[in-house]
């Protein structure tokens, strides 16, 4: 099987982590990632505001990086919702049958993580270890456009060493969705709020989502209100085993001692 990380723009620009975990993960469970150089934005901006007929070069360039590849794998619900959903759209709008053919061709083929490991790998038990105690928001996309359900838990319920405690209201949007933060930014504050509070009642050290979108926007406010809770991504999650978790204490521990030293 060839398989392909799409990464998104996000990951690419401030989650490189995110990216790395998902390749250490495939590869881990026996899977040859490639990662095609020729990528770039899934062109999910310009379809949610509006600009379609912008959209069209975004979409040609996905299908001609990703094209022969047996699966498309991303850790993003949003952006796999966009390349599954959306890029039809705009291929008929385009006019372009050959483009038509070749969305039609590949968007049955674009994952979003959890899919691939639970539908596709057949796993859920990825041999991950974990100890810390987590809550799982839901990113709308994945639950909604996707409808990936109960996967992403299945997968976390197997994850030794970790607590998984459930989110109040965990279906509710956190507020982010893309330029509606910019647009409407005091809903959007308003609504990131209120998922920050039902996280502080889990008593959770980390919230964990598939989307960094979401959680950069969880994060900010939970930052703000310096609650100690850190978002992390499912992919960082699954990819952790012992040594990596020893590693990050040893590396967490040397920047207090050198803090102390201060």
């Amino acid at each position: 099987m060839r398989v392909a990380l799409m990464v998104t723009c996000i990951n690419e620009a401030l989650y490189p982590r995110t990216g790395q975990a998902v390749v250490r993960l495939l590869r881990r469970l026996g899977v040859e990632v490639d990662f095609p150089q020729a990528q770039t934005c899934c062109g999910q901006p310009m379809v949610n505001t509006g600009y379609l007929d912008e959209a069209v070069p975004a979409v040609r360039t996905f299908v001609e990086a990703f094209a022969g590849y047996d699966a498309v794998v991303s850790p993003s619900g949003s952006c796999t919702g966009s390349a599954r959903h959306q890029h039809s759209i705009v291929a008929r709008r385009s006019g372009d049958a050959d483009l038509e053919a070749a969305v039609a061709d590949l968007a049955p083929k674009v994952y979003e993580l959890s899919e691939f490991l639970v539908d596709v790998l057949g796993v859920t038990d990825v041999g991950a270890y974990y100890p810390h105690r987590v809550t799982y928001h839901p990113t709308c996309h994945s639950l909604r456009m996707l409808g990936v359900g109960d996967r992403p838990r299945r997968l976390l319920e197997s994850v030794r060493g970790l607590t998984l405690v459930d989110l109040p209201g965990a279906d509710q949007c956190c507020g982010f969705g893309g330029t509606f933060a910019v647009k409407n930014a005091d809903t959007s504050i308003a609504m990131g709020a209120d998922k920050a509070r039902h996280i502080k009642e889990t008593g959770a050290e980390m919230v964990v989502a598939g989307d960094n979108s979401c959680l950069t926007h969880i994060g900010g406010v939970l930052s703000r209100q310096r609650s100690g809770v850190r978002p992390v991504h499912l992919a960082e999650i699954l990819a952790s085993t012992e040594a990596t978790v020893d590693e990050a204490a040893e590396v967490d521990a040397g920047a207090d001692a050198e803090g102390a030293a201060r």
